[in-house]
């Protein structure tokens, strides 16, 4: 089964498609995984992005959808998988169904104000790296790392500022694609807003439900 993992930032499609990956026994496989291995592997296509990321350019469309292609190309991709951050745009899209059709677009639906409080709320730390959360995962002491001890900080991309403008982004850049997909056919919402727990229990049931509607 092929499945894009779809939804605003903030959304925790990457959680999700972590989690069912190890369930469903299908490789996760993120843009900036593929960016990194091809890079890593040092692959033509790779060189190409390596070269624009470290001028500080973007990576187009044409290149991200050459890295995704030779990317599901490969042997663990045979039989399915879980794509997280791609497609980001109707070209993107477009070009997946022409060389490797997705099966479903599993949408996480949440609001804006439960964007803005999942991102402006998280913590990083600067010591470990470790992740924190004011609401959801709050450290032991305030402002420090329960691990390290380390001094907790916020992202530039987490400021509420840099959420709101996130989000504006994606409803024009992205949210497209949702019309995109319900012509499709493949499409299906899924309520992000609870905890973890409550969403990936709901998500599993769903994706249980399409594997064996896809066999019957």
């Amino acid at each position: 089964m092929k499945f894009v993992f779809f939804g605003a930032p903030g959304a925790g499609k990457g959680t999700m498609a972590a989690k069912a990956a190890v369930a469903f026994g299908l490789p996760h496989i993120s843009t900036g995984e593929i960016f990194r291995g091809a890079m890593r592997e040092g692959t033509p296509l790779g060189l190409q992005v390596k070269a624009l990321i470290e001028s500080g350019g973007l990576v187009s469309d044409d290149l991200t959808i050459s890295l995704v292609r030779e990317r599901l190309a490969k042997p663990d991709a045979s039989k399915g998988w879980l794509l997280d951050g791609f497609p980001r745009t109707i070209p993107q899209a477009k070009a997946l169904v022409s060389f490797n059709p997705e099966d479903y677009v599993i949408d996480l639906t949440v609001t804006d104000a439960k964007v803005l409080e999942r991102l402006s709320g998280r913590r990083m730390c600067r010591g470990c790296g470790r992740s924190f959360h004011t609401v959801f995962m709050p450290p032991v002491k305030p402002g420090l790392c329960d691990d390290c001890g380390g001094e907790l900080y916020i992202r530039n991309d987490d400021s509420v500022d840099s959420v709101r403008t996130r989000l504006e982004n994606y409803r024009t850049q992205t949210a497209p694609l949702e019309a995109y997909y319900k012509d499709r056919g493949t499409l299906v919402s899924v309520d992000g807003e609870g905890l973890a727990d409550e969403v990936w229990a709901v998500l599993v049931g769903v994706m249980e439900g399409l594997i064996e509607g896809k066999k019957a």
